[in-house]
């Protein structure tokens, strides 16, 4: 069983999104297949369909978040001392074509939202980051191209 790594802020949003299921949705949608039950035959009842297919759907997320939980591995960035880019910094590259900088986050696949600029771990832009220091220039291979990035500051907060 392999560990999934997120950020402390990213565990702590899927024990948020876990609560509401259970709390919330799962009794909802319970709620509505009683309601769409109590309207008759089932064979051709849409509501009862529907809501089934939507408690299916709830039951699995709940069923793949708790999975992730468990086998979370947390890391609190700001615990971090390196000179170098691992899981948890925030950088901040300079594209070397269009001298524009960026800042990006590296965080767990379950937390990345690029325009958060937060990149999964994961990421063909992010493996090619990790292990590099300040001043380094990356070449970095991406669906569109190659793009060259020099790091300019690397921080863990």
């Amino acid at each position: 069983m392999s560990t999934v790594p997120m950020t402390v802020n990213g565990k702590k949003k899927l024990e948020e999104e876990l609560k509401h299921l259970k709390t919330h949705e799962r009794p909802k949608v319970i709620q509505a297949i009683a309601t769409a039950r109590s309207h008759g035959d089932l064979s051709e009842n849409a509501e009862y369909d529907a809501a089934r297919e939507q408690q299916g759907f709830i039951e699995g997320r709940i069923k793949d978040l708790e999975d992730k939980i468990a086998r979370s591995q947390a890391v609190d960035p700001s615990q971090i001392k390196s000179d170098r880019i691992v899981f948890g910094a925030t950088i901040e590259v300079k594209d070397l074509e269009t001298d524009t900088t960026k800042k990006y986050q590296i965080v767990g696949v379950d937390e990345s939202d690029i325009k958060e600029g937060k990149l999964s771990i994961e990421s063909p832009i992010a493996r090619q980051l990790l292990n590099k220091k300040e001043g380094d220039v990356v070449t970095i291979r991406v669906p569109k191209g190659e793009l060259e990035y020099e790091v300019v500051s690397i921080r863990y907060e």
